[in-house]
């Protein structure tokens, strides 16, 4: 299964390519850097760097900068990632940013109750924004 993550709200998006893990299906996620929190985006930057700033070299909280690992991270919490069903629909989860060249030409699905026309919210904040703020070089 391909999933095009373009405007999809990240919460919605991660339970649902969760539960098809659980299941035993194996996901792939594009252009993960186009998916969006919902919420102001002042609070929303402000969390992270906050939790970005709390770090210690040795010892964490460890955050990921690139919009693809940060998605998969968002999405690991949506799994018992400690126990062994969790480990194993972990690994079946795979983030992309943009659309790499094996899967161009292929369909791709959009999540209809994750997609931002659904619910359309107020305020959102893009993946790309979160982690440029954090320091990625994207």
């Amino acid at each position: 299964m391909i999933i095009d993550a373009t405007d999809m709200i990240v919460g919605r998006l991660s339970t649902y390519v969760a539960k098809q893990a659980l299941l035993g299906e194996k996901v792939d996620i594009i252009n993960c850097e186009k998916a969006v929190i919902s919420g102001e985006r002042r609070e929303i930057i402000g969390k992270y760097k906050q939790r970005w700033n709390r770090t210690t070299i040795r010892k964490g909280p460890y955050l990921p900068r690139m919009p693809d690992r940060f998605l998969r991270r968002i999405i690991r919490g949506m799994l018992p990632h400690k126990q062994e069903k969790g480990l194993v629909a972990y690994k079946r989860i795979l983030c992309y940013q943009g659309i790499p060249p094996e899967f161009e030409g292929k369909q791709y699905q959009k999540v209809p109750s994750a997609h931002l026309s659904e619910r359309q919210p107020r305020n959102t904040v893009k993946i790309s924004d979160i982690c440029q703020e954090l320091g990625a070089k994207i």
